[in-house]
């Protein structure tokens, strides 16, 4: 080291601040110890959305987090992802605070609703009152204005665990039990304590203003506003059909004996596997049977079977299960791909970003789609279109000629819009909406999010199929997620009937093939935050050996090793 750079180096006191690093190169600084709820707000304009949480150094934090080292932040708003889930998961213990005050009683989160909402009752009395609900929403408003602390109390597993025995919560004492952890952290308003399992809360509950909670016979909604507008609830609206699907989910989940998380560890444990594996598979098919069913009883009226749903939801290996079953009740399913209808590339519209949005409905030749769809039906002479991705353009595809023996299948984005079949008269078409609708819990407060699952079965396939790293699938989940919310979303109610394709013990056996893909990701981005939050949901599963997977299960599509992957039934 030469002299000039020796000169550089003094002796200094020890500093008693701390620096706060923000992303727009703010630096802001505040003696050590400081919360970092003060550093966010005083970075804030008044002007941005409230922020819930914040990344500190590549890890999410807390805002009541005192601060004891210069850090880099970036706020997290109520407009992510993970600032919705902290708004959700703190309005909960709102609520089940409120609740034990007036009415000395536990609440239950049963399963998120389309509109912006949780759908919640009571277990250790009779449903609420509309009077009661009104009584518990203006406690909960009086809590948010006095801004009461919500804060954290670290304690030793064991000890949680005979807080949770004496509070006679069965569920988050068994998963608890399961735990190799030393200690957990709980969370405390109000004199409540409870335990969100990895789950980060507001520091107070004035953070929670916009709520509101609503009648929904059996029980009630906690409502809360979309991320897309984070200040404003959207109209309230009945989802009877997928409302329907949960509730029998939940009664398949207690025929199994495994309606939470830790129940399913223990049934494991105890050498159930293949039981439990064998049970909801034969649910499955039996559910399939059932649309098989409906769609033979209609046998000469209902030529056209439209099937939707999300990303990651089984719908390729449904399609061909069902369209199994129809060839065995004496129905020819012939698959009509909607890509082939794509118009010319330089007539695509386009998104606001100026470029070419292939899921826009109007990307398809619509009224060429449905001549073609008449002309099947009705016995007619068709050329099909086959579409050359490479050139961008429709080409000519195969002649044919369909019996009355025959039905249409066509799988897409936008099976359930009426805008795709105007010229279908509605009677000839059968729509079925697929989706992973899973009711486990991991205890009564802690839901698992349908899109967690769903995202999981994405990272194994993609890695596998792909060659995509988890950090890829992460960083596309979102443009997919927009995607559902405006073509799949919206019209999920249109469906003649649902079909479940969630799996009460897929979370055990995705676990240890997505922890390796999850690990990868490198520390310092989104995506690695969201792998952090993964991977401890994923701690509180026990894994399941994937060779009890039967060849034709909807999971196989995901795993590998599906019997039906390259299925297509003759003309």
């Amino acid at each position: 080291m030469t002299d000039d750079n020796n000169s550089l180096v003094q002796l200094c006191e020890h500093r008693k601040d701390v620096q706060v690093r923000f992303g727009d190169g703010r630096v802001f600084c505040g003696p050590a110890g400081t919360r970092l709820e003060a550093f966010v707000r005083k970075a804030s304009s008044p002007q941005a959305l409230p922020f819930v949480a914040a990344v500190v150094n590549g890890r999410l934090a807390e805002l009541s987090e005192p601060l004891i080292a210069d850090v880099d932040v970036e706020p997290i708003s109520l407009g992510s992802e993970d600032g919705m889930r902290i708004y959700q998961r703190s309005l909960v213990l709102l609520l089940q605070v409120a609740a034990r005050e007036l009415f000395h009683t536990g609440i239950v989160v049963d399963h998120s609703l389309t509109f912006g909402g949780l759908y919640c009752h009571t277990f250790e009395r009779e449903p609420f009152t509309e009077t009661e609900i009104t009584q518990l929403e203006a406690r909960m408003r009086q809590i948010v204005a006095e801004d009461t602390p919500i804060t954290r109390e670290t304690v030793r597993l064991e000890e949680a665990i005979e807080f949770f025995r004496q509070q006679g919560n069965q569920a988050k004492m068994r998963l608890l039990s399961q735990s190799e952890r030393k200690q957990v952290t709980l969370h405390v308003l109000r004199g409540t304590r409870t335990y969100f399992f990895g789950g980060y809360l507001v520091p107070s509950a004035g953070y929670l203003k916009h709520f509101a909670l609503r009648t929904f016979p059996p029980g009630f909604a906690l409502q809360y506003p979309p991320r897309r507008r984070p200040n404003a609830l959207e109209p309230a609206k009945l989802s009877p059909k997928i409302t329907a699907v949960f509730r029998e989910y939940g009664q398949w989940l207690s025929l199994l004996g495994v309606s939470d998380a830790g129940a399913l560890n223990q049934a494991l444990a105890k050498g159930r596997a293949r039981e439990i594996v064998l049970v909801a598979e034969a649910l499955h098919a039996q559910r399939i049977a059932e649309i098989t069913s409906n769609v033979v009883a209609r046998r000469g009226q209902v030529r056209l079977i439209a099937i939707a749903g999300p990303s990651s939801s089984g719908k390729t290996t449904f399609a061909r299960r069902l369209t199994i079953q129809l060839l065995a009740n004496g129905l020819r399913p012939f698959p009509l791909s909607m890509d082939d209808y794509f118009l010319a590339r330089e007539e695509t519209p386009l998104d606001p970003h100026g470029k070419y949005d292939f899921e826009n409905l109007h990307a398809l030749d619509l009224p060429l789609f449905n001549a073609d769809l008449l002309a099947l039906m009705n016995g007619e002479r068709v050329t099909l279109p086959r579409y050359n991705f490479e050139k961008g353009i429709r080409e000519e595809g195969q002649t044919i000629t369909l019996s009355k023996d025959h039905v249409l299948l066509i799988e897409g984005i936008h099976g359930l819009n009426p805008s795709l079949l105007p010229q279908i008269p509605p009677e000839r078409i059968y729509r079925i909406y697929v989706s992973a609708l899973t009711q486990l819990k991991l205890d009564r407060l802690n839901r698992i999010p349908t899109t967690d699952t769903r995202m999981l079965r994405r990272i194994v396939r993609d890695a596998r199929t792909r060659g995509y790293s988890a950090w890829e699938t992460i960083a596309r989940w979102s443009s997919v997620q927009r995607g559902e919310d405006r073509n799949i979303f919206p019209y999920q109610e249109q469906a003649d009937i649902m079909f479940n394709s969630a799996l009460a013990y897929e979370l055990a056996v995705l676990k240890p093939m997505a922890e390796p893909l999850l690990r990868q990701v490198e520390p310092g981005s989104p995506e690695y935050v969201e792998a952090r939050r993964l991977l401890t949901f994923l701690e509180w599963f026990h894994p399941a050996d994937p060779a009890l997977v039967p060849e034709d299960s909807i999971l196989r599509e995901f795993i590998g090793g599906s019997v039906v992957s390259d299925f297509v039934p003759q003309l």
